[in-house]
C-alpha cells in the first residue's frame, strides 16, 4: 500500500450464469464454480488474489440462492463466513450497493474492492500493485474502474473511452470520458488503434461512503431497495439472506450503467496483467495451454489431424476426435456440445433453445451439491434412477419421506446411521436396506470418513419436489 494504509475490503459477486460455457456451466453448477484452467476454481482463485492480509480485509461473498452450498463448500478451506444471499438476481448495482452498507456498519471510511468471480488474471502480483497504487486515487473521493488495456481487437467486450489525465498519483488514471457498449467490429478496430479507449473490466474499486451518496443522489430506489433488504435480512446458517419482497423491487441494472456513466468521480485507471474475462470456450482456449498443434486438450482425449480447437472430456471417457479445425467439443455426462470456435459466443442462444425444449440439461448438472455433501445421477429412466451419494463426516440428512418413490440404500464405503420409521440401526459397507414410499427415514455419516452409497429410486414420480421435511439441521423447508 502507498499513503492509504487501511485494509481494502474485497467483494466478490459469484451470481452469474456462464450460458456460453455450457455444457459445463448450468444455472445449478454455474462457470464461476468451475476449474477450467487451474485445480481451483475460478472463484477460489479470484479469493486467493486478494488473500495478502496486509492489504486486504476477508471477502464478503455475494451469490444465489441455488449455488450457496457449492459455494461455501468451495471457500470453507478459505475461512469465508460472510455470504450475502440474493433471492433473485439484481444485477451489479445493487449488489454493489449491498455490499457498500454492508461494510458501512463497520467501517464507514473503508475501500471497497468489486470483482467478478468468473475472471482470470495471470499477472497476480501486477493486479495487487495497480490495487495498491488505485487506492490512493480512491481514497480522494473517486470512483474507480479498471481499464484493460487491449491488444487485440475484441467485439464482445464494453470500452471505455479515457478524458483527461489525473496528475499527482504513482499510477496513470484518467478521468472517464464515456463508457461504450459492445461494438460492432470496425468500431472496435478503430478504438484499438486510438490508444484512447480500454476493455471495461467490471472492477471496481470505491469508497463505501461515496458509492452510496452516489447511488442515493443518482438512482435512490436502488438504495431505498438494498437498504429495507439488508434492515429485514435473516441468518441462515452461515448466510445472510435479504428480504425476498424488498431485493425484487429494487431496479436490476448495472453499476456502469446506473452510476458510473451518470457520476462526475468515474477514473479509469488502466491496466495490461494478462486478464480475461472468460465469458465464452473461446476465451478458454486463448488462454489455456496447448499442444504442438494448437489444440487446448482437457480429459481423456485424442485428437488425430486436428489443429487449433478445444476438445474436453469431463466424463472419464474417451473423446476422440478426426480431422477437426477450430472447433469446439465439450462432452459431460449427459451432453456434448459440438460447435466452431468462432461461434462461441452464439452458444447462449443454443441454451436458451434448450430451455425453451424443457430440457433439463441447460439447467440441472448431474453433480448436486448439498450442505451434508453431494449426489450425482448416473442412470435416469422412466419409473427409476440411480444416483451416487457422499455424506461429509458429520453430515445429516433430513427426516423426510416421499409419497411417490421407493428408495434402495446400499453403502460402497464407510458407514451410516439410518433411521426407518421408529427404528433407528447402523449399516455397513456391502449392506443394504429399504425405505417404501411415505416411510418416514433419514441417513447420516456415522463414522469418520466419507460415506458413499448407491441409491435405486423406484417410482412414477422421481423428481426433487417429491420431498416433506420433518426435521433439518441446516434449516431447509424447500427441496434444496
Amino acid at each position: 500500500m502507498n499513503k492509504t494504509s487501511k485494509k481494502i475490503h474485497p467483494v466478490i459477486l459469484a451470481g452469474g450464469k456462464g450460458e456460453r460455457l455450457w455444457p459445463l456451466s448450468r444455472k445449478e453448477y454455474p462457470k464461476q464454480i468451475l476449474s477450467l484452467l487451474h485445480e481451483n476454481s475460478l472463484l477460489v482463485e479470484t479469493v486467493l488474489r486478494v488473500s495478502d492480509t496486509d492489504i486486504f480485509d476477508t471477502p464478503l461473498i455475494i451469490c444465489n440462492d441455488t449455488s450457496r452450498f457449492l459455494i461455501a463448500e468451495q471457500l470453507q478451506s478459505q475461512n469465508i463466513v460472510d455470504i450475502i444471499i440474493e433471492p433473485v438476481g439484481r444485477n451489479t448495482a445493487a449488489a454493489a450497493a449491498i455490499a457498500a452498507l454492508k461494510i458501512s456498519r463497520d467501517d464507514p471510511d473503508a475501500l471497497m474492492l468489486i470483482l467478478p468471480s468468473d475472471h482470470n488474471i495471470n499477472n497476480n502480483e501486477g493486479f495487487i500493485d495497480t490495487v495498491s497504487k488505485a487506492a490512493d486515487i480512491a481514497s480522494e473521493n473517486y470512483l474507480v474502474t479498471f481499464g484493460i488495456i487491449p491488444d487485440s481487437v475484441k467485439t464482445g467486450y464494453g470500452y471505455i473511452h479515457r478524458g483527461v489525465a489525473l496528475t499527482g498519483h504513482d499510477t496513470q488514471a484518467f478521468i472517464v470520458s464515456q463508457f461504450v457498449e459492445k461494438p460492432d467490429y470496425k468500431t472496435a478496430k478503430t478504438y484499438t488503434e486510438s490508444g484512447e479507449y480500454f476493455w471495461n473490466s467490471g472492477m471496481f474499486l470505491m469508497p463505501v461512503s461515496l458509492y452510496i451518496s452516489e447511488v442515493r443522489k443518482i438512482a435512490p430506489q436502488i438504495l431505498d431497495y438494498c437498504e429495507l433488504a439488508l434492515n429485514n435480512a435473516k441468518q441462515d446458517l452461515q448466510f445472510t439472506r435479504l428480504d425476498e419482497e424488498y431485493f425484487k423491487q429494487c431496479p436490476s441494472t448495472s453499476i456502469d450503467y446506473s452510476v458510473m456513466e451518470k457520476t462526475q468521480l468515474a477514473v479509469v485507471v488502466p491496466v495490461d496483467i494478462g486478464w480475461n474475462d472468460i465469458g465464452a470456450w473461446d476465451a478458454v482456449w486463448q488462454v489455456d495451454k496447448k499442444d504442438q498443434n494448437n489444440n487446448v486438450l482437457r480429459g481423456d482425449v485424442i485428437a488425430e489431424n486436428c489443429s487449433g480447437n478445444y476438445l474436453r472430456s469431463d466424463n472419464s471417457h474417451l473423446l476422440a476426435c478426426m480431422d477437426l479445425k477450430n472447433m469446439v467439443v465439450v462432452a459431460t455426462r449427459d451432453a456434448t456440445l459440438v460447435a466452431p470456435m468462432d461461434k462461441s459466443q452464439d452458444i447462449k442462444q443454443l441454451t436458451q433453445l434448450l430451455v425453451q425444449h424443457n430440457r433439463s440439461e441447460a439447467i440441472d448438472h448431474p453433480m448436486v451439491y448439498r450442505p451434508w455433501g453431494n449426489y450425482c445421477s448416473l442412470i435416469i429412466q422412466p419409473n427409476f434412477q440411480v444416483k451416487r451419494i457422499s455424506v461429509k463426516t458429520g453430515g445429516r440428512l433430513s427426516l423426510q419421506s416421499h409419497q411417490h418413490r421407493s428408495e434402495h440404500w446400499i453403502v460402497v464405503k464407510g458407514s451410516a446411521t439410518i433411521t426407518r420409521g421408529e427404528q433407528t440401526f447402523l449399516l455397513y459397507e456391502n449392506e443394504s436396506t429399504y425405505i417404501q414410499a411415505g416411510q418416514k427415514h433419514r441417513l447420516e455419516n456415522a463414522g469418520e470418513t466419507e460415506l458413499e452409497l448407491i441409491e435405486v429410486q423406484s417410482g412414477y414420480y422421481l423428481g426433487e419436489d417429491d420431498i416433506t421435511r420433518y426435521d433439518d439441521v441446516y434449516g431447509r423447508v424447500s427441496n434444496d
